[in-house]
């Protein structure tokens, strides 16, 4: 079993990061979306041509007119050139822009004259990303596609994906969490093909803080030590876990009252990078 009733909603204009261990279940969700799989039970809607709601299974050439998909493993003509490849998709797409694609290939330093078999797997990626936002579609899919680029092209793809991506629904599956965090609006966690969270980043950063508490006198961890404080560590003088639904008017009541000779608490926020390690050694831990 691959995804195990899975319950996902990327809202209209949305940056959703989808992010989760190799084995998660991430690209096969994305496939199911795009109809190259088929769902065993259940459903996909996705907005289609027109802006309609539709079911993935039905999705056909047409649909694809405002649907752009990027993957690290994506298959190019790689005998074309970069200019010839623009123009040979451009009769597919009704809604193809010259000026944006000549603007993504200057933006990028794409060379047109050079066949794609020539070009750094970086270069690769920003043709590819090109093609996908010429027709300015209205939901583009990317499939780990930072995989193996160094930072400054990471960088150049992320700002280039930004400037000409405005309006457009972006589902983006992807390990290289720091990049994600710079620009995503939306995230959700996927492990063993079940959705641990989906909610808006500033939700998400908000409700994990590392916290640490200063002792008064040493003291060891408490036999209702809530489920939701993960990781803890101990020391005679300090405690530290993880609180995955902090509460600022309440986190020093609630730790006062598990240790009443605390003298001191302190809270740090987690990026997305830490919060994800974080749940996936307690899944692992869980197993």
């Amino acid at each position: 079993m691959a995804l195990d009733h899975l319950n996902l909603d990327v809202p209209e204009g949305a940056i959703y990061a989808l992010i989760g261990a190799n084995g998660a279940g991430k690209t096969t969700a994305i496939k199911t979306m795009v109809n190259i799989h088929e769902p065993d039970s259940g459903r996909v809607e996705i907005s289609g041509r027109g802006g309609e709601s539709k079911d993935s299974r039905r999705l056909r050439g047409r649909d694809f007119e405002s649907i752009g998909y990027v993957s690290e493993n994506q298959k190019m003509p790689e005998w074309m050139t970069v200019d010839y490849l623009l123009q040979y998709l451009k009769p597919f797409y009704p809604a193809w822009d010259d000026s944006a694609a000549a603007a993504l290939v200057r933006k990028f330093g794409l060379p047109g004259d050079r066949k794609l078999s020539q070009l750094s797997r970086g270069m690769k990626m920003k043709a590819a990303l090109a093609s996908s936002l010429a027709y300015h579609p209205r939901l583009l899919i990317l499939d780990e596609p930072f995989s193996g680029l160094d930072p400054l092209v990471r960088d150049e793809f992320i700002e280039g994906l930004i400037e000409s991506a405005e309006g457009t629904t972006i589902l983006i599956s992807s390990h290289d969490l720091a990049e994600i965090e710079s620009f995503a609006s939306h995230a959700g966690y996927l492990e063993r093909g079940r959705m641990q969270f989906s909610e808006e980043m500033a939700a998400l950063s908000a409700r994990f803080r590392e916290v640490e508490v200063t002792l008064g006198e040493p003291s060891g961890l408490p036999v209702n030590w809530p489920v939701e404080w993960l990781q803890p560590q101990t020391s005679p003088a300090v405690v530290r876990f993880i609180d995955t639904r902090f509460d600022e008017g309440t986190i020093g009541e609630r730790v006062r009252g598990l240790f009443p000779r605390m003298t001191e608490i302190s809270t740090r926020a987690m990026p997305l990078r830490e919060i994800f390690v974080a749940l996936a050694k307690e899944e692992r831990r869980a197993a």
